[in-house]
C-alpha cells in the first residue's frame, strides 16, 4: 500500500508499506493514500493537489478546475492565466 507522511496537513513523503510496519511509527503521521504526491494537501479526508494556476477553483470532488473548460476539439491547448484562457498550442 501507499502511505503518504503529513506533516501540518502537507505531504512530505510517500512510502510503500505494510500495515504492520506503519503501526509503528508513532513518531509519523500517515495515511494510506490512492492519489496524492509530495506537496499535496490533506484535509483529514481528501488528498489536493497544488493549485495549477490561481484562478482555478476546486470543485465537488477536490480536483482544481478552470473558469473556462478546455476545448476537446483534439487540438492541443495550454492554459493562459493572465488572460484566464485555454490558447491553442502550434
Amino acid at each position: 500500500m501507499n502511505y503518504a507522511q503529513i506533516v501540518n496537513g502537507m505531504v512530505v513523503n510517500v512510502i510503500v508499506a505494510d500495515a504492520d510496519f506503519i503501526a509503528t511509527q508513532t513518531d509519523k503521521t500517515y495515511v494510506q493514500c490512492v492519489r496524492g504526491g509530495i506537496g499535496w494537501t490533506f484535509d483529514g479526508t481528501n488528498f489536493i493537489a497544488p493549485q495549477p494556476y490561481p484562478s482555478w477553483t476546486l470543485d465537488s470532488n477536490q480536483n482544481w478546475q478552470p473558469s473556462t473548460s478546455k476545448p476537446t476539439d483534439g487540438k492541443e491547448y495550454a492554459w493562459d492565466e493572465p488572460n484566464k484562457q485555454w490558447i491553442e498550442l502550434v
